[in-house]
Parts: C-alpha cells; structure tokens; sequence
C-alpha cells in the first residue's frame, strides 16, 4: 500500500495514439508538399500572366492553338524569350545601336516619357545588365548600435566623393543591409573596413537567415568565433 508521501512508481512513457500519428504525418506532408505545390503555382500563374500579355500580340498564324485546338501554357512565355534574344542579338549591332541612340534622343527631349524612361532604364540595368557586380560577400556589423550585430552584404569599395569626403585609413565600405523578411528591402551604409567581419557563408545562405528570421542557420562558428575576437579588442 502506498501513502501520498511515497514516490510516485515509474511508469513506463505512453505511446502516442492513433490521432497523434496521423496529426504529425499530416503536418509532415504539409512541410513537404507546401514549399514544391506553391513553387509549382507561382510559376504556372506566372506562364498564364505572360500568355495573356504576349499572346494577344502574337499573329494568328503563328499561335499553335489555331493547328491543335489547345491552349498549351507557356506559348508566351517561348515567344517572348524569343523576342527578347532578338532585340538584344540586334541591339548589339551597328545599325541597332543606331537605331537605339536616335530613339533615346526623341525621349529625351519628351517631358513626361523622359523621367518615366530613365527610372525605368535604370532600375532595368541595375537588375539585369551582366555587366553590373553583384554583392561580394555576407558580413556582420554593428548596427544599429554597439553591441547589436546585423548581416549586411558587401557591394563595393566606396569611390568618388563619398571616399572623399570621409577619409579613412583602411578605406571605408558601401554595405547593403537587407530587412526581415523582405530582403529586397533595406539600406545603404558606408563602414569603415575595419568595422566590418566577413562571414564563410555564402550569399544565399545569409539570404536565407535574413529570410526566415534567424530559423535556417548555416554553420555560423568562424562568424562567432570572428565576433568574439573582436569584441575582446
């Protein structure tokens, strides 16, 4: 006989019922199937909206749907990487750099067009122009205040009037320094060299912990291990 006093027996642990098994292989599933079933939408929606946009322009003759009496997804999508490696093939050209100086002349001299035009042109080579460096590397740096460590990409070294006007001894730095959990979003610094730890990881990686709020973590121990030795300086 047992009082209250005594030690509760060990029991042995339960196993989880029916309902419990079938709840976790359901969340299991949703893991699995959430991340490949969007990828799959957003790409479907993606060929439906260029079809609609491009297809329309597309001469009758030439639209497949007239021969097989079926709309096949992502016709649009063909014609208008076709198009495009067109123009760019013809634009490299003589003739077409021509062409393209004397179109951008007439939109210059256009007052509404022209300050549409720039902005556009400019967004469109900063984003897709070969020529243009991506960031170099991922690193931390102290923001927004001693003590407080935030991942930044490394863009460039800073030039012109910026390296001018602050003068440092080990140059100083233009850091991109993304937002969570939209990385596509964020600001511009200019660090001293010195200030700034370089991480192992790669870009995408960094991305990734921008990303999911510091839940994907890649090996981060050369990162720490850079952030102690400095922070023991």
């Amino acid at each position: 006989m047992t009082t209250p006093f005594d030690a509760d027996p060990i029991t042995p642990a339960r196993r989880p019922g029916l309902i419990s098994r079938l709840r976790g292989a359901f969340l299991t599933g949703l893991i699995v199937i959430m991340p490949i079933g969007l990828t799959i939408w957003l790409l479907w929606t993606l060929m439906g909206w260029v079809d609609g946009f491009v297809l329309p322009l597309v001469p009758t003759r030439f639209n497949p749907e007239q021969y097989i009496g079926i709309n096949l997804r992502g016709v649009g999508v063909i014609f208008f990487l076709v198009f495009t490696v067109v123009v760019g093939w013809v634009a490299k050209g003589l003739i077409g750099r021509s062409l393209l100086r004397w179109a951008e002349s007439v939109v210059a001299r256009t007052p509404v067009v022209r300050s549409i035009y720039s902005g556009i042109k400019q967004i469109a080579e900063t984003v897709f122009a070969q020529s243009e460096r991506t960031f170099e590397k991922a690193c931390l740096i102290e923001y927004p205040r001693k003590g407080i460590w935030a991942i930044g990409f490394i863009s460039t070294q800073a030039k012109g009037e910026i390296a001018e006007r602050i003068p440092m001894d080990d140059g100083l730095v233009s850091i991109f320094l993304p937002t969570t959990p939209n990385p596509t979003s964020g600001f511009l610094l200019f660090v001293p060299k010195r200030d700034v730890v370089e991480l192992d990881m790669t870009i995408e990686e960094s991305a990734k912990l921008v990303i999911s709020a510091g839940l994907v973590y890649p090996d981060g121990q050369e990162a720490k291990q850079a952030v102690e030795a400095m922070a023991a300086q």
